[in-house]
């Protein structure tokens, strides 16, 4: 198993559940570990093997700044789905925190893991 990582990902979107919160745009940060295998795209050198970062960060963008969420929970969930239907992934993990959001805490937030990590491949 080979991981594509994102990190940091600033995304800008309404969330929180205070009135103030639904009147003013966020800074959430998303960090994302994505299992695959990278053995195809590497032998090929072609893109169309590869699980294409910039491609899932456009949806991610995309997704999150129309996406108005109450809870930081419901948006890790829906993300994790989108990815792993949309970008055929069978394992992540996403962590996904607001900045800021806690006075004295740089931020705050949560991990999930979501799918069934595959067995590390045996070399060829």
């Amino acid at each position: 198993m080979d991981i594509v990582y994102i990190r940091d990902l600033r995304i800008d979107t309404i969330i929180g559940i205070y009135d103030w919160e639904r009147e003013v745009r966020q800074t959430v940060s998303i960090d994302l570990e994505m299992a695959t295998d990278i053995r195809q795209a590497a032998a090929t050198d072609d893109i169309q093997y590869a699980l294409n970062y910039k491609a899932v960060s456009k949806r991610l963008i995309s997704y999150v700044e129309n996406r108005n969420a109450l809870l930081v929970e419901t948006l890790a969930e829906e993300l994790a789905a989108l990815i792993r239907e949309e970008f055929q992934v069978p394992w992540l993990r996403l962590r996904l925190s607001k900045p800021g959001a806690v006075r004295g805490s740089r931020d705050v937030g949560l991990i999930i893991e979501r799918g069934t990590k595959p067995a590390q491949a045996s070399s060829e």
